[in-house]
């Protein structure tokens, strides 16, 4: 087969767009779909799709050492790109890879320069008023970690102290409300990423570390004296991940829950997450033993995009 050259590929794109928007031409319903969809329009028109990745969130989304995007959530990604492409009938569709951070990722999206957000973003009802989420790929809980001889029970025992969680996260915003609501007191400590909020636990800077518990097994498997920490029983929120997508555009979200749904009915999604969970990660090899929860289990069996945490009880 020849190559096709750009001139071709931009003729072809234009050809595309004449079919949409003409009403006498019979186009095909996958077509039909596409042109009362903004996002999938805006990709026929550039030939690129903006895919937010986070640089330093394993298992989710990191750079290997390559510094090529891998993990969980870039694997359920790619499927939907591949959906992308099919749907649009273009292969040679431009993947442009964007790096994202905890307070950059959701006005990202809101603003069109990121197409999907590929991280660790829970759904909430206060962030759908800016973007949608795909059906929950993960189930998180929020929990404190703390140095073993801190004594750190549960945020009873925080009162008066410094505590630490990441930036723009549901972590930090429990914190702040729990400050109001019970007058705790706490001294609370923004990190700039999961790492650095971390680390300010590790230098006794702040005495608990508030973050999804995956998150924490994360923290805990990349250092030596990790039985020096412990991490709360209690769990203090339900956190469902989700695929950050553009508000306001149901047939390109609909095409995204898809491709998960699928995944799930499939069991694919089970190879998928031993991958990432139950396996040794690179680039050192850390196996973070974490099963799949109950929760996401009732997920895959019936797929959900509920912000609501009371649905995941």
């Amino acid at each position: 087969m020849l190559p096709v050259s750009r001139p071709s590929r931009r003729f072809a794109r234009l050809l595309a767009l004449v079919v949409l928007s003409c009403p006498l031409i019979q186009a095909p319903s996958a077509w039909a779909q596409g042109a009362e969809s903004p996002t999938l329009r805006k990709l026929l028109d550039t030939g690129v799709l903006a895919l937010g990745f986070r640089v330093a969130s394993p298992p989710f989304s990191y750079l290997d050492a390559k510094r090529t995007p891998v993990g969980y959530s870039i694997d359920l990604c790619r499927h939907i790109v591949e959906a992308v492409k099919k749907r649009l009938a273009m292969p040679e569709l431009e993947v442009k890879l964007v790096p994202v951070t905890s307070a950059t990722r959701m006005p990202m999206v809101a603003n069109g320069t990121v197409d999907l957000e590929c991280g660790i973003t829970t759904n909430t009802v206060e962030r759908q008023r800016t973007q949608a989420f795909s059906l929950t790929t993960f189930v998180a809980e929020s929990r404190l970690l703390s140095k073993r001889a801190a004594g750190i029970q549960g945020v009873d025992d925080l009162r008066g102290l410094p505590v630490s969680s990441t930036i723009a996260t549901t972590s930090i915003q429990f914190l702040h409300q729990l400050n109001q609501t019970r007058h705790l007191d706490m001294k609370i400590l923004a990190g700039l990423d999961d790492r650095d909020a971390f680390r300010m636990v590790q230098t006794d800077r702040a005495v608990a570390y508030a973050m999804d518990d995956v998150l924490l097994r994360v923290a805990l498997a990349g250092i030596a004296n990790a039985g020096e920490y412990v991490i709360s029983d209690t769990a203090y929120s339900v956190e469902p991940y989700a695929i950050g997508l553009p508000r306001d555009d149901p047939q390109f979200k609909q095409l995204a829950d898809g491709v998960l749904a699928e995944l799930y009915r499939s069991g694919e999604i089970l190879a998928i997450y031993r991958r990432w969970f139950l396996a040794p990660i690179p680039p050192k090899g850390v196996n973070l033993q974490l099963p799949l929860s109950e929760a996401f289990k009732r997920v895959i069996q019936q797929p959900t995009d509920s912000p609501d945490p009371l649905h995941y009880r």
